[in-house]
């Protein structure tokens, strides 16, 4: 006699679905409760020192400023403190820039006219290599210094989309799909893009819809006279009815080398390619450049245009501590050198701690975590930024 009994059947189809359901139920409660009373992110106030400090200014400047009445008022808080919105911060640099602007240093750091548009395409094939989490930082970190940025989450799971607020199955918001797509539906980029919650920082959500692209392209391409023979190019039109309105473009690409990802490289200036520091993620990456090398001249011989300002590499969930990690770090230094970035984002309960809340360190107050693990964190996440911030300013011909 059999003593086990056997596990009864089920229709998967059926069971995956309410499960999705449920999951997506109760994501929806918790950003209810997270962001009452309309499910809306909105963000903190920043302190003196972290205003002066994006600005480029000392705190004492800014406390000068106030004491005199000039620029926007802060709010007091307790202790005396005083603190802006980021919205005010805002006000604040162009306030600056009017008033103590020198050929040496300016407080709005837009483009001029002749710079270009800069698209930084962030990729990586593996996913856990920290690429959203970096597309967001570094979008909300540029709009902090000033910059007008458009976040483009290409990743049909929608991951940035999530951190800024967006639950892709319940808001039904268009995504870059309605831009590119090749029939009669295709909208301009103008009508999906939406505002965040830091004033200077758009985005166009994703939604599971993305992923008909990599199914349409192929087919487009059979067609004769189809535009599909060159799909690469549909990104870059798109960006060109808003070329005007923005500084940076940040992509999160999709962790695979379909269409999206190729349409993306294509559109971009720049290329920050995130890995983390183990074996097999190196061998992954290897991978990934070989592949990507090889279909990037392919399609340079259909006629595509992929030349960058500049190629990094960044260093993501490093622990310092970690011998491997750090003989890894020094293995790749050996070989890519100078395109590598300097700073490295380390691994901390920090980002991950934001997370659970569907935000990033940048939205959370110091007051949330201890001191030493949130310093620690913001320090590393702003000299990345900082770094890659001057790789933008120097494609534009700035020092």
């Amino acid at each position: 006699m059999n003593a086990f009994t056997s596990l009864p059947s089920f229709e998967f189809d059926d069971k995956i679905l309410m499960q999705g359901a449920e999951i997506s139920r109760k994501l929806d409660q918790l950003r209810l409760e997270n962001f009452p009373p309309d499910a809306r992110k909105t963000l903190r106030h920043f302190s003196v020192a972290e205003v002066a400090h994006y600005l480029g200014v000392t705190p004492s400047n800014l406390k000068r400023l106030y004491l005199d009445g000039k620029g926007p008022t802060p709010t007091t808080m307790s202790g005396n403190r005083k603190y802006y919105t980021a919205q005010q911060m805002m006000e604040l640099r162009f306030f600056l820039d009017r008033t103590g602007k020198t050929e040496a240093k300016r407080y709005v750091p837009h483009r001029k006219q002749g710079d270009k548009l800069q698209v930084v395409a962030v990729v990586n094939f593996k996913g856990g290599s920290g690429k959203t989490t970096t597309a967001a930082h570094l979008g909300q970190h540029l709009a902090l210094t000033g910059h007008r940025v458009l976040l483009v989450d290409l990743d049909p799971q929608a991951s940035l989309s999530a951190l800024h607020g967006f639950q892709p199955e319940l808001d039904r918001n268009p995504s870059l799909y309605d831009a590119l797509r090749y029939d009669d539906d295709r909208k301009p980029i103008s009508d999906i893009i939406l505002p965040t919650n830091f004033p200077g920082l758009d985005i166009v959500p994703a939604n599971l819809e993305l992923q008909e692209y990599e199914y349409d392209t192929p087919l487009a391409m059979q067609q004769s006279g189809s535009e599909g023979k060159r799909f690469f190019t549909r990104f870059g039109k798109a960006l060109e009815e808003v070329d005007s309105c923005y500084d940076v473009v940040v992509v999160d690409c999709p962790p695979q080398l379909g269409y999206l990802t190729l349409t993306a490289l294509t559109a971009a200036t720049s290329v920050l390619i995130t890995v983390h520091p183990q074996m097999l993620d190196l061998m992954s990456m290897s991978q990934f450049l070989l592949m990507l090398g090889n279909i990037t001249k392919t399609i340079k011989t259909a006629g595509a245009n992929v030349r960058m300002d500049w190629l990094r590499y960044l260093i993501t969930r490093f622990e310092p501590s970690d011998i491997p990690q750090v003989q890894m770090l020094g293995f790749m230094q050996s070989m890519l050198a100078e395109e590598i970035l300097k700073s490295q984002m380390v691994k901390t309960t920090a980002i991950s701690d934001a997370g659970l809340t569907k935000r990033t360190l940048y939205e959370l107050d110091r007051s949330n975590f201890t001191r030493e693990t949130y310093d620690r964190a913001i320090e590393c996440m702003d000299a990345v930024n900082f770094e890659i911030q001057g790789l933008i300013h120097r494609a534009w011909g700035r020092l």
